[in-house]
């Protein structure tokens, strides 16, 4: 006989823990979260920087003091976790099989599931960059990792390849560690992070930004010696003539992240090709009933506060969802409203709401395509604009969000569908 849980959360890091908190202190009683690492906090454990927490604690904390808050709430809280193991497969009646050294193979019955798993950065084989594949090469997390807690330094004279947050950041760490980061390049015309890591991490330490620019060649064969970078048009494409080369032992890359989303593939979640993460309703659910989704294996967030709030909300409905069945009380809804990303708005989560099951308030978050100054961001129900917000400026890199009111949507006769677009100001 397999164990039974109400809840099972696949993932112990920011995500996985703000979700069982969620859950335990809405009155889930069966809740295990399965984590693949050695010890719970994710990737928060290596972020040793600070400028988490400000949202969620009303203070300033590291990467670890962050998931050390929310790992004395799972401890204080007895909810049990199992680590160093491995979730093999998800199926649609909601049957996790999983493996660790300690239990071999085993298979859990949930009542809900809570996918947490987060993302991972695009692989250096990606890119496609001439040349041979020296040692050098580093994915800017690994590179983090090993500086942070391994204590070890990838190389002394350092290139970045793409502008998102954590390039930004090892810039100044590799800095700090007394290497020489010669240059960041960003493929696209704007940075893919935060304007204050820009500001902290490279204008602080006088180190270029060179937008519009990418890595053509690698020089190096055993060991790299070197790159070249090159100009790109606005396709993309190198321009010839742009060249130029520098000597490095070390490339960092720091040009995207990936949602962690084979598991809910193989659960028949439906995913959104606009952020390789699962189509959620307004209580966070996937397109298979009972599944839910939160943090960065939904989308990329910038911060690890929207993350745990998201998370919280994850947890909420999951209990919900499992109370609900417990009462045969669950009702297919038919009053369903897509939200359509337009005019310059890449994506939203969630994709489609249904007001009779929203809280009071939805918070909708989403990211723009490119940049774009004195801009209004207006929302329209149906036809109809309802609401507008002007922006200064709004980037890919830095998310943004509305919050809806369920009064107000109810209150709209026959709303089909809310549009979310970009206008001039």
């Amino acid at each position: 006989m397999m164990d039974t849980y109400d809840i099972v959360i696949i993932g112990g890091g920011p995500a996985g823990l703000a979700a069982a908190v969620s859950a335990r202190k809405s009155g889930g009683e069966r809740i295990l979260i399965l984590e693949r690492d050695r010890e719970l906090g994710g990737i928060l454990n290596q972020c040793i920087h600070n400028g988490f927490g400000l949202h969620t604690f009303q203070e300033e904390l590291t990467g670890p003091e962050y998931a050390a808050r929310y790992i004395a709430q799972v401890e204080a809280l007895k909810i049990p976790y199992r680590l160093s193991t491995m979730v093999l497969d998800i199926s649609r009646e909601r049957v996790i099989t999983a493996m660790n050294r300690k239990d071999g193979v085993f298979q859990v019955q949930a009542g809900a599931i809570i996918l947490a798993m987060g993302c991972r950065e695009r692989p250096a084989g990606a890119l496609r960059i001439p040349g041979y594949r020296p040692a050098g090469i580093y994915a800017a997390g690994t590179a983090q990792r090993l500086v942070n807690r391994e204590g070890l330094m990838p190389g002394r004279e350092v290139v970045i390849l793409g502008s998102g947050d954590i390039g930004l950041i090892m810039a100044r760490r590799m800095t700090l560690e007394g290497a020489r980061v010669q240059v960041v390049a960003e493929l696209m015309p704007y940075s893919g992070g935060l304007k204050r890591n820009i500001v902290q991490c490279l204008d602080d330490y006088g180190i270029p930004l060179k937008l519009s620019h990418t890595v053509v060649e690698i020089r190096g064969k055993e060991r790299l010696t070197g790159v070249t970078i090159a100009e790109v048009d606005e396709k993309g494409k190198p321009i010839p003539g742009t060249e130029e080369e520098y000597t490095c032992d070390t490339l960092l890359l720091s040009v995207g992240l990936i949602p962690e989303n084979e598991l809910s593939r193989g659960a028949g979640v439906e995913i959104n090709p606009a952020t390789s993460g699962p189509v959620v309703n307004e209580r966070l659910e996937t397109s298979v009933e009972g599944i839910f989704a939160c943090g960065n294996v939904l989308h990329v967030h910038d911060l690890v506060d929207y993350v745990s709030e998201e998370a919280a909300a994850a947890g909420r409905h999951a209990l919900a969802y499992v109370k609900e069945k417990r009462t045969a009380c669950r009702e297919k809804r038919t009053d369903k409203i897509h939200i359509i990303p337009s005019d310059g708005i890449r994506y939203t989560v969630p994709s489609v709401l249904h007001p009779n099951r929203m809280e009071e308030t939805l918070t909708v978050r989403f990211r723009v395509k490119d940049v774009y100054k004195n801009c209004r961001i207006c929302v329209y129900f149906n036809e109809e604009k309802v609401f507008q917000k002007k922006r200064p400026i709004v980037a890919p890199g830095e998310m943004e969000q509305i919050r809806l009111d369920r009064e107000k949507l109810l209150a709209y006769a026959e709303l089909q569908a809310l549009t979310i677009k970009i206008e001039e100001a």
